[in-house]
């Protein structure tokens, strides 16, 4: 981790694009080579934070993903900016559009729907359970992968992941009425049946009826 003072914090973000910002300021600016800074501000004085920083943590979690071959953000530095009492990932992002862009635009929705089941196949598999799982969330890419962006929360098992997380993570996933709506048209049954593809017989019988569309609802 490397110290950053605020002379060259406003250095490094002249011209900057605010791509989000709050009451406390800045938050993801898009920097004039195209690269992004994200800021992470503790938001109690009594939590892990204090000791594992945030932009550690999503550091951490790119590199872990980037090992487990999921497409994510590649992570070129992490500042602590005492004077804004933050600290900072600076990374180049994963370039293409949210699922949910893709999904509001195709005319293809049902691709889309079973490419996100197969992917979260994958990712339980790999012991990925990614808790801020949802349509903004996942990037579809140019060369049509899918892959992981605000990756500070999630948390990477040896084995794959259990079935009460996989159906904890489906709830993630349909958590917000938008991506319900986007993701459920039609009855939802093609992006679950992708999922279960994927999982062994005897794993896909017990995943079928605990992952039922209504009850992630």
């Amino acid at each position: 981790m490397q110290t950053l003072d605020l002379p060259r914090y406003k250095t490094l973000r002249e011209g900057a694009e605010v791509l989000e910002a709050d009451r406390s300021g800045d938050k993801v600016l898009r920097l004039g080579d195209g690269t992004v800074l994200k800021l992470f501000r503790r938001k109690r004085l009594l939590t892990s934070a204090a000791l594992y920083p945030y932009a550690v943590r999503f550091a951490d979690n790119c590199a872990l993903l980037a090992e487990r071959d999921i497409p994510c953000p590649h992570v070129l530095s992490v500042y602590r900016i005492k004077q804004l009492a933050s600290h900072a990932a600076h990374y180049d992002p994963l370039p293409g559009i949210t699922l949910r862009e893709a999904l509001t635009k195709s005319e293809n929705r049902e691709a889309l729907r079973a490419q996100l089941g197969h992917f979260l196949a994958t990712l339980h598999d790999k012991g990925i359970y990614f808790r801020s799982a949802h349509l903004g969330n996942i990037i579809l890419t140019p060369d049509n992968q899918l892959g992981l962006i605000d990756c500070a929360d999630l948390r990477a098992y040896k084995r794959p992941l259990r079935r009460n997380l996989r159906v904890r993570n489906f709830k993630h996933v349909l958590r917000l009425e938008k991506d319900r709506e986007l993701l459920l048209e039609g009855g939802g049954r093609g992006f679950l049946d992708a999922y279960l593809q994927d999982q062994q017989a005897s794993t896909a019988v017990k995943l079928a009826s605990a992952i039922a569309i209504p009850a992630c609802i």
